[in-house]
Formats: structure tokens, sequence, C-alpha cells
């Protein structure tokens, strides 16, 4: 197998992506193309939140995270994933965004709020894939990505969407620079879901998590919010050198077959037998039809 070709093909075909095939290529980005990286992002996203005391706030009362860290945690990424990986209009999909709005229903929250959760799962990704990926992303793929974000903010009835990419980006700026800061609830939420990156990492890496964390970040603002240590130059440095090695080596291997999720599939940490998707999800909630007005992500 000619390797360059492969990747020179994948590469090609994401960035002459028609328009229209929004979710096929946003899918082929976070499944394939830069699947580890989006993951990556994904991650740090999650813990952005805690950033926001009155966010903060609002995940602390509803105490989910504080008892059940693993299952948030990992529920949140199959929910996402699941959408990405079948689309937002299958029968898997629809289960997924009922069950978004069935479970942050009478969530309190400014519409700002709702808008900047959501964008979190689009800019931060994209953000990290920029920095610290092997390749940059493609237009079509800023493109793609925001749309599906876009289509699933109409789908929970978030309005005020940003048109664009660089409209995400302008609002996730500004809605952080006057938001961020330091609340006991996002030290109790950060300090409650770093078990779940230890559980993550070989036993001698566990007890540096935290400042594993503030690398990835890289923001000192945010990092002192979270009540995490600050980066050093040789955490930056440590991190650039592993990533550049990583990346070398990707560049050197053909795109994966196989996609970095599959639906309902087993081997996780939680769900080591497989899942179905009403197990997903916080326990207790019942069933009941999708709400209107704004629900949070």
């Amino acid at each position: 197998m000619n390797i360059n070709a492969t990747l020179a093909a994948s590469l090609h075909r994401q960035h002459t992506a028609s328009p229209s095939d929004w979710e096929t290529t946003f899918r082929q980005m976070a499944l394939f193309d830069l699947a580890a990286d989006t993951e990556l992002g994904f991650f740090l996203a999650y813990y952005r939140n805690f950033a926001i005391p009155s966010i903060a706030a609002t995940l602390h009362a509803n105490a989910e995270i504080q008892q059940r860290p693993m299952k948030r945690s990992y529920d949140t990424a199959i929910v996402i994933y699941e959408l990405v990986s079948c689309g937002l209009d299958s029968d898997r999909g629809r289960t997924m965004v009922e069950l978004l709005n069935r479970v942050h229903r009478n969530v309190p929250g400014t519409k700002d709020d709702f808008l900047y959760v959501l964008l979190t799962l689009l800019v931060v990704p994209i953000r990290w894939i920029q920095k610290q990926a092997w390749r940059q992303p493609t237009t079509a793929e800023l493109a793609a990505a925001s749309r599906f974000f876009t289509e699933l903010g109409s789908r929970m009835n978030i309005t005020g969407m940003p048109a664009t990419y660089a409209e995400a980006e302008n609002f996730f700026d500004r809605y952080e620079a006057a938001h961020v800061a330091r609340s006991a609830e996002g030290q109790l939420l950060m300090d409650s879901t770093v078990q779940v990156f230890q559980s993550r990492l070989p036993a001698p890496l566990r007890p540096l998590a935290k400042r594993l964390i503030s690398t990835m970040l890289d923001d000192g603002r945010l990092t002192d919010a979270l009540c995490l240590p600050r980066a050093g130059r040789i955490s930056r440095t440590g991190l650039k050198t592993g990533l550049a090695a990583r990346n070398a080596i990707r560049r050197r291997r053909p795109l994966k077959t196989k996609p970095h999720f599959t639906p309902g599939a087993a081997g996780s940490r939680l769900y080591p037998g497989g899942y179905s998707l009403d197990q997903i999800g916080p326990v207790n909630v019942p069933s009941s039809s999708v709400p209107s007005g704004h629900e949070l992500p």
C-alpha cells in the first residue's frame, strides 16, 4: 500500500468535499483523519465548562458528576460520538437528541450560556487540531463541523448559532473573557472528574494528571480558574516533543479503516460488554416528550 497516496487521497477528498456533504465530511474528520485529536479536543471541552461559575454551579447542584464521574464522562462522549457516527436524523441520533433535551429540561441559564456549552464542542477540538494535530483541518472540514453543531443546536432549540466557524470563535472568546473565573463548585467538579483522566494513564503518570491537563489546556487564566497547577517549561516541552514524534509516525502510516468509534461496541472501562442506548445518561431520568425552549447540551 502506498501510504502517502492514501493520505493524499483522503486530504484531497476533505479539501474538495461538497458543502451538502457536511455530515459525511465531519464524520470522516472525527472518526478517521483527525480522530485522536478530535477526541482530545472533546475531552478538554468537557473541563472548560467548570471554569464558568454559573455553569459550574448548575452542574454541581445536579450532583451527577460528583456521584458518578466515570459514567457522566463516558456518557457525554458516547452521546456526541453516536450523533457523529450515526447522523443527527438517524434513529440512534434522534434518540440521543431526545435524551439531551430530556435530561436538560429546566436547566437554568442564559441564551449565551447554552450557546457557549455547545460551542465548546466545536471550537476547543478545532483549536487543538490546528495547534497539535498531524495536519491542519481543511476549509471544508471547518465548515462541516460548524454546520454539524448548528444543526444540533437547532434540534435542541438553541437559537443564535453563529453562521461560520470564525463567528463561533469570536463568540467563544468574548464569552470566556467575560465569564471565566474561579469558583468553589468548579474546583469540586474538577477534583471529581480528574480521576477519570487518571484512570486512563499509566500508573507512574497518574500523580501528574492535573499538570498534564493544565499543559494541554495551555491557558493560564483557565487553569487558575480550575485550580490546576500552572504548566511549566519542562511539561510544555515534553508535550510538544511527544506530539511531534506522534505526528511524524502518524504521517508514515495509512489511515485506519476501522472508525475511532463504533456504536454500542464493547471494550470500554464503563461498558466492557457494550451498551444499549437506554443505558446512556443520568440514572432515574423519566422518559418524556422533548420540551420546547432552550436546552443545555
